[in-house]
């Protein structure tokens, strides 16, 4: 038995690989650095379904866009209960509205879900009006001005592209294995999706990026940084956004997201400073883990500049689990697909260590 299935290979797949050793990303024969900041998310997402559907067409825009306008229609189910939640549990129960299915409509308005009811979700608590998708519009650019109301700018779209790619797929993550599980008993795309975004939502999974701006605005100052986080060891607390269960080096995906920050102009929502700022407070935290745990490696993960990045595209924290999803739901649709090709039910045995029954 291993324990948190640790180092247990469950599945075959040709959809990415982690290396955690050389931290390199692979995703269907591509590395992270000849996609991030280079391909589209519909592009990318195309990549992921490759084989596991019959009709996928060579060019996935106009089919996703026609599903971001379709799937709006449920955006009308947005009631006073649905806006007291957090936005990645409205999201959640609009797309569970969604029928089940395991055709390429289906992935296409699931793929379109998450963009569509997160920019309406947090439009609507802040007491706005949801604005209708435009299909003339690239993914990317249409999630923008459906959040804020305004067409992008092209360094805006780019930035989000960048970040839905970059985390579009990662192997078998806690999200995409509970997908997988769903999917391998034939309940449908629908269902393997919810599993994801349930799964996506715990603290140690996709729920980690908002406490990176908590942690951010509480130093407040580069001065500050080494005493706030001598402070937060001390307590036993975790440092969000730095070490990660597989890589033992550097998360590619902090460079290409650092990067994707870096494009952003400091008027196109960035604060001024903020990227400096960051960039000590990630060289304090790398030197004091050092010196704290010189035996453990903890490097900067995705989630620290992912924070930076939507933070600088106007996404609330309370909703950066949202788009994460919007980047990997592609993955965890592709996984759904490639279960079910598999045909093999997800089984595993447990052992008992409870008591054993009284002799007669």
């Amino acid at each position: 038995m291993s324990d948190g299935l640790e180092d247990v290979v469950a599945a075959n797949t040709v959809l990415s690989e982690v290396d955690g050793q050389r931290g390199v990303l692979i995703i269907r024969g591509h590395s992270l650095d000849e996609l991030a900041g280079r391909t589209r998310f519909e592009e990318v997402a195309r990549l992921l379904f490759d084989g596991f559907f019959d009709d996928l067409p060579a060019d996935l825009a106009p089919g996703l866009a026609a599903a971001r306008r379709e799937v709006f229609a449920e955006v009308s189910a947005l009631d006073t209960g649905l806006l007291d939640r957090n936005p990645v549990e409205g999201m959640r129960a609009l797309t569970a509205r969604l029928a089940d299915g395991d055709d390429l409509a289906t992935a296409l308005r699931l793929l379109a879900a998450p963009a569509v009811f997160t920019a309406a979700v947090v439009r609507a608590q802040a007491g706005q009006a949801p604005v209708a998708p435009d299909i003339s519009l690239g993914h990317a650019a249409d999630i923008l001005r459906m959040l804020s109301g305004k067409a992008p700018s092209a360094q805006e779209a780019a930035a989000l592209d960048t970040y839905l790619v970059t985390v579009s797929d990662h192997g078998l993550n806690a999200s995409t294995f509970a997908a997988r599980v769903i999917a391998s008993t034939r309940a449908g795309l629908t269902s393997a999706v919810l599993g994801g975004i349930s799964a996506l939502k715990g603290p140690l999974h996709g729920g980690a990026p908002g406490p990176v701006i908590e942690m951010l605005d509480e130093i407040g100052t580069p001065g500050q940084a080494r005493a706030w986080i001598e402070a937060a060891l001390a307590r036993g607390d975790r440092l969000m956004g730095f070490g990660h269960r597989v890589y033992r080096v550097r998360d590619p995906r902090a460079d290409a997201l650092k990067a994707a920050v870096r494009r952003l102009d400091d008027g196109a929502g960035a604060r001024p400073g903020r990227i400096a700022f960051a960039e000590a407070v990630e060289a304090a935290a790398l030197a004091i883990l050092k010196e704290h745990k010189p035996n453990r490696p903890l490097d900067t993960n995705v989630e620290f500049y992912t924070a930076l990045l939507l933070e600088a595209l106007d996404f609330p924290p309370s909703a950066f689990t949202c788009v994460f999803a919007m980047g990997r739901v592609a993955g965890w649709i592709a996984h759904a697909r490639e279960q079910v090709a598999a045909g093999r039910l997800i089984r595993p045995q447990s052992v008992y260590i409870g008591p054993a029954p009284l002799a007669a």
